[in-house]
């Protein structure tokens, strides 16, 4: 049984403002690698924190909306934390899509 979750990750792109993409993309394959089915992807741009807690004052912004078995979560913070480009990850269960009303 899959579930639906939501990684809102935050890039640390210091130094590198044009690989925001590449970052991305070499995600998006280590999500669909892991086993995840992604249904959508928002880049929501980079953005100034409201204050600093380390050692950066802004980051760019992405959102993962996929799906995935119940540990997947954990594997992709696990994996994640030893990547130096994502700065905060985190991860939230979403109520299961309804059915399309046209598809029927």
């Amino acid at each position: 049984m899959k579930n639906r979750y939501e990684a809102l990750l935050i890039l640390s792109t210091k130094g590198k403002e044009e690989s925001a993409k590449e970052i991305i993309d070499r995600l998006e394959k280590f999500f669909i690698k892991e086993g995840a089915v992604i249904e959508q992807i928002q880049r929501l741009d980079q953005r100034q924190f409201s204050y600093v807690a380390g050692k950066l004052d802004h980051g760019y912004y992405v959102n993962f909306i996929f799906e995935g078995d119940p540990g997947i979560c954990e594997r992709f913070k696990a994996k994640l934390d030893f990547d130096e480009e994502v700065y905060r990850q985190h991860y939230v269960r979403l109520k299961a899509r309804k059915p399309d009303a046209k598809a029927a």
